[in-house]
């Protein structure tokens, strides 16, 4: 996240799953009509204003026009991750970074638990998987040490408003809730690699952080490492494989397996297709189908058709 962003976030919505709350939540809202489906496409870091009549997404603005928009609406923090997590879990969960998951890793303390916040300044470590329950991180309205360092800073929310730590906060998100119900989720990914997201803190869409270049034969030249790799897919945001519960299949039919790449059999487009899609479908596009501080251009090719697709379902 760089200044102060709007998350677009554009929500298909067919229906929702009544739950209970949890610990340091508020009640569940009266009065919402059972909805059977809900699709949540994450965008990236363009406020209202480069999005509204903004003539090179059609697409978009299309939306906007037959759906209702929610004009005061921004990104908690910064950076990226945290609003991802903010987004499936209603927290932070102590994470004020994007760092990538400490895997499978079951010796560490939470941010939770230690109640010291996973940050970019001071450079923190990998994150413990997200589990239990303690006390998140605080949400300043001027940010100073993540992605900036001192004066002016960058604004968090409206640059006004803060939100002070939350103890008793429960490392669960709407996965575990769909789970627990009986109901069904899936993470759609693009450029997710074939092998699936376990491990996997950034990809093409084929070679990986965990890609053995060494053993590509005949040898490459010029040599190539994982640093090479164009990250177009990012752990950071794929809030779901930061939790215990996912990295571990705690719950039946809630684990890595419901991270899915958009192409390829029982990817986002063959879902469409078929018509058999999952209760909650949060979609991401890779970093350079979100708008992600590249340009504000056209919508691509990628993110045509996945809209395109939707609209059919």
């Amino acid at each position: 996240m760089g200044q102060l962003r709007l998350k677009t976030t554009l929500c298909a919505c067919l229906s929702i799953v009544a739950t209970s709350a949890f610990a340091a939540e508020g009640p569940v809202p009266a009065g919402v009509t059972h909805l059977d489906r809900v699709w949540v496409i994450m965008m990236e870091n363009h406020g209202y204003g480069q999005i509204v009549n903004n003539p090179n997404l059609p697409y978009i603005n299309d939306l906007i026009g037959l759906a209702n928009t929610a004009t005061n609406y921004f990104g908690v923090a910064h950076p990226s991750l945290t609003n991802y997590l903010e987004v499936v879990g209603g927290s932070n969960f102590g994470v004020l970074s994007d760092n990538p998951p400490d895997w499978h890793d079951f010796s560490c303390a939470t941010n939770l638990a230690s109640g010291t916040a996973n940050t970019d300044t001071p450079t923190s470590p990998s994150i413990c998987p997200i589990s239990g329950s303690g006390t998140d991180a605080a949400t300043v309205a001027v940010d100073m040490t993540n992605e900036t360092t001192g004066a002016p800073g960058l604004n968090n929310i409206d640059g006004t408003m803060s939100i002070p730590a939350a103890a008793n906060t429960v490392g669960k998100t709407i996965a575990d809730q769909l789970a627990e119900a009986g109901r069904t989720w899936k993470s759609y990914q693009e450029s997710l690699p074939p092998v699936g997201a376990d491990t996997i803190n950034y990809s093409d869409g084929f070679f990986t952080n965990n890609t053995d270049f060494t053993a590509i034969k005949p040898t490459l030249t010029p040599a190539l490492t994982s640093s090479d790799v164009v990250q177009l897919y990012a752990s950071k945001h794929n809030p779901f494989v930061y939790f215990s519960s996912i990295q571990e299949a705690v719950q039946p039919g809630s684990d890595l397996t419901n991270v899915v790449g958009f192409d390829g059999p029982g990817g986002l487009y063959a879902d469409l297709q078929s018509g058999s899609v999952p209760t909650y479908s949060f979609i991401a596009p890779n970093q350079c189908n979100d708008q992600h501080g590249r340009g504000m251009p056209a919508l691509s090719v990628t993110t045509t058709r996945m809209t395109t697709a939707l609209r059919r379902v």
